[in-house]
């Protein structure tokens, strides 16, 4: 009796359909598209099976997935993205709502694997990916559409249900190495994404595992949840778990993929590479849980809704982070109102971060909480974390006031340096912060907290660095504020300060 098929490995027999027996080359040179669509009809056609990619490089344009068909990529299978000025891509499908996110997010027939309106599907194996035709609409630094007949993404997904990708690589992905628009259902586990746009987008998306994930994307961003307008409507992404995955946008792009971690000299890139929630925030995100992931030489947490989408019920627990970029925690309510009608502000609420250790936290910013005059953050707390900024902040970086900018596109760098090198929190309701330590590798003349406008505060075991003649706190309209345990300020109760600093 024959024992099991080894790791990565295909077995052979019914429901298997090679794409070779279809007349694909897989030599590299010539145009496979057209048997690996022979071979996934034929598959379909059975009621269901498994396109095989034995080793080989097949050169392709786009491939249209069918319900109840998986693609197997075999080791040594390369599936490689042709130029588009070699073979057309299908072209982008019209979208009466187009206007309301960028082009990537809006369409989905142009890539190299698509899918619409389908049904258990599954794209797997330890096989290649490689977009080396594809546009990742980013040229000479400046945002751009792709040229006509090109494809822009690796994999795309929309309104599908049941997905699942699985131990893949992708290099080079295009604007996105994976973006999933109103995909229900969908698991994407063991994958490692080295690509020159964004690596994953979740958009609109229902029940989502994303786990054990590498994905280095010096340009953009690694795992980013959005809410877009690109359905027609309203739709939040939500019962989400991101759970031991690795960030970063530090090396230079296929050398997480090749085992040789080159890191990025400077001027390579933007080193973004972090988790984010938005930009593109209309129907808001719920109920999501991250856990056990690190970020290396990229940008940190971004939580941002600036499109009137709701954000409620977000844990985050047990996150490293080292080199950071920009903001170790950002969580912005903007109101850029991108949407039919300019929807109103939406609402950050019920949030909760624990147990984040941070290295080499980038000078000029601290940690920013930043809601809206009227429309704060509400129910924040923020729990065992150890911070090590860069510091260096002078006596003239304290005495800022950051402008409010409630339309600008959100990033942690949008209002400038910083007044403080811990945390900036302005327009919240409701905030705690416990066990919490706070340290600067260079004096700091910035206090450790700024608060603005800020009713309802507890701070309880805090710790920072501090320097006789500079305040450790700076409150300006603040309410009901008690500090515990947390020297050099003491144990104090604030009913209102209207501007007092500690």
């Amino acid at each position: 009796m024959e024992g099991p098929a080894l790791s990565g490995e295909l077995p052979q027999g019914a429901g298997i359909f090679d794409v070779r027996s279809f007349g694909a080359a897989g030599d590299g040179k010539s145009l496979d598209v057209g048997a690996i669509t022979r071979a996934i009809e034929a598959a379909s056609a059975a009621g269901g099976g498994t396109v095989r990619f034995p080793a080989g490089r097949y050169l392709s344009s786009s491939i249209r997935l069918r319900s109840n068909v998986g693609l197997y990529l075999e080791h040594g299978a390369v599936l490689e993205a042709i130029p588009w000025t070699q073979a057309a891509y299908d072209p982008p499908e019209p979208n009466a709502w187009a206007k309301y996110q960028d082009f990537g997010h809006s369409h989905w027939h142009n890539s190299l694997i698509w899918g619409e309106d389908l049904d258990n599907v599954s794209i797997a194996g330890p096989g290649l990916i490689y977009g080396k035709g594809l546009s990742r609409g980013l040229e000479s630094g400046k945002y751009s559409d792709p040229p006509e007949g090109a494809g822009n993404k690796a994999i795309s997904f929309k309104n599908c249900h049941n997905i699942t990708v699985r131990d893949i690589s992708i290099l080079h992905g295009g604007h996105f190495a994976i973006l999933a628009t109103g995909a229900d259902n969908l698991t994407l586990d063991n994958l490692r994404i080295d690509t020159n746009r964004d690596g994953i987008d979740i958009d609109c998306c229902h029940n989502v595992r994303i786990s054990n994930c590498s994905v280095n994307s010096p340009w953009d961003d690694g795992i980013c949840l959005k809410s877009s307008y690109a359905l027609g409507r309203v739709r939040a992404t939500e019962n989400v778990t991101i759970v031991n995955c690795y960030v970063t946008g530090g090396y230079i792009e296929g050398t997480l993929l090749d085992g040789t971690f080159r890191r990025a000299p400077s001027g390579y890139a933007g080193f973004t590479g972090r988790i984010k929630f938005g930009t593109e925030s209309n129907g808001g995100f719920k109920n999501v849980a991250i856990s056990n992931c690190t970020f290396e030489d990229c940008g940190g947490l971004a939580i941002e809704t600036v499109d009137g989408g709701v954000i409620e019920d977000i844990t985050v627990n047990n996150i490293a982070m080292r080199n950071i970029v920009n903001a170790p925690i950002f969580i912005r309510l903007g109101n850029r109102a991108r949407g039919p009608d300019r929807p109103l502000p939406g609402s950050i609420r019920r949030i909760n971060i624990s147990n984040i250790v941070v290295s080499g936290a980038h000078r000029q910013l601290g940690s920013i909480l930043s809601g809206l005059p009227g429309r704060p953050i509400e129910q924040v707390r923020i729990s065992n974390m150890q911070i090590l900024q860069e510091g260096g902040g002078t006596t003239q970086d304290a005495a800022l006031r950051p402008p409010e900018k409630e339309a600008d596109y959100p990033e942690p760098d949008m209002f400038g340096t910083m007044p403080s090198h811990g945390f900036f929190i302005r327009h919240v309701r409701r905030i705690d912060l416990g066990d919490i330590d706070i340290r600067t590798e260079k004096e700091d003349f910035r206090p450790a907290f700024v608060l603005e406008d800020v009713e309802g505060a507890d701070v309880d075991h805090v710790r920072w660095s501090h320097l006789a003649a500079t305040p450790s706190i700076i409150l300006r309209s603040v309410s009901d504020l008690s500090i515990r345990l947390s020297p050099p300020v003491p144990d104090i109760h604030v009913e209102h300060a209207e501007e007092k600093q500690y």
